[in-house]
């Protein structure tokens, strides 16, 4: 896998970093380059098969980086367990692992629409219960996974879990302008209680990965995906991991920033700064999720070390 132009990565040596969905797609690029600047990394999956596997690859190369968790986000036990098994100092969260456009409505383990509960719930819960590992690092962050598709989002408070009419694209792009929401939400709380942390989100632009080729929704998106690879509008998993990885690695990124691919319509490229709708930046939005969310899992934001 080949950075950037100009890329050069810090050197991550002692850092730990835990990269949820991490056996295949942007997931694994992320945790790859991580390893390979030095850093201990958590492969967190739902698939043990596919995540001891991943972990095994990453260490043929980096002997020792990368080990596997079992994390399953559309299970809130799952992320407690995942949580109290997590010993030690943490620096950099990935919150990347994600469904998208499932055909037909699908809840989680405790009955939320699976998109939301997977792609917000299941790392809101998750980044509470890794807040104290957080705070031990002198320099902690946390890079939330968003998409272009948040743009069209709509935040339906009245109805978060699409009970009463399912539409599967609106479920997904609410659930990826949740989780913009969030990073500056954190963000914001982080600096009024004195967290330390620094709140960053990121998005792929269109990448060619694992997530819609074997996802619930790959019939109806083969078309799509067709015409914009004719068309070179997506890129490849590795680069669409840029954003990520800059996120997560980047001395000069700014907290609650936001960071995508450069080029036409923020598809695909170089990464650098992205441009987040005005609603993900909305502290009443942020407020009003952060309550919800609270109330949906039992998080408690507990920052004690």
């Amino acid at each position: 896998m080949a950075l950037w132009p100009g890329a050069l990565l810090p050197d991550l040596s002692g850092l730990v970093a835990v990269v949820t969905g991490a056996n295949s797609g942007i997931g694994y690029y992320t945790a790859l380059e991580l390893a390979r600047a030095g850093a201990d990394t958590v492969l967190a999956c739902r698939n043990a098969e596919k995540g001891e596997a991943a972990a095994a690859r990453i260490n043929a190369e980096t002997p020792g980086r990368a080990r596997f968790m079992a994390l399953d986000l559309a299970d809130l036990a799952s992320v407690r367990r995942f949580a109290a098994g997590f010993g030690g100092r943490l620096d950099l969260l990935i919150n990347n692992a994600g469904v998208m456009k499932p055909p037909r409505r699908r809840l989680t383990a405790q009955g939320f629409e699976l998109q939301f509960g997977v792609n917000f719930l299941g790392h809101f819960l998750l980044t509470a219960l890794l807040l104290p590992a957080l705070r031990q690092a002198p320099s902690p962050r946390v890079v939330q996974v968003s998409s272009i598709a948040h743009r069209r989002g709509r935040m339906n408070f009245d109805d978060l879990h699409y009970e009463r009419r399912y539409e599967s694209w609106g479920a997904y792009q609410q659930s990826k302008l949740a989780i913009l929401i969030f990073a500056q939400e954190l963000q914001r709380r982080s600096d009024a209680a004195g967290w330390g942390l620094c709140s960053l989100a990121a998005h792929p632009g269109i990448a060619s990965t694992a997530l819609v080729a074997n996802g619930p929704g790959r019939r109806s998106l083969t078309g799509l995906g067709f015409l914009l690879g004719k068309l070179c509008v997506v890129q490849s998993g590795e680069a669409g991991a840029w954003p990520l990885i800059l996120a997560a690695t980047d001395p000069a990124a700014r907290p609650g920033g936001y960071y995508g691919p450069r080029g036409w319509g923020e598809y695909r490229g170089t990464p650098g700064l992205a441009k987040a709708e005005p609603k993900a930046l909305d502290p009443q939005a942020g407020a009003r999720l952060w309550q919800a969310a609270e109330a949906m899992t039992g998080a408690v934001f507990t920052p004690a070390r």
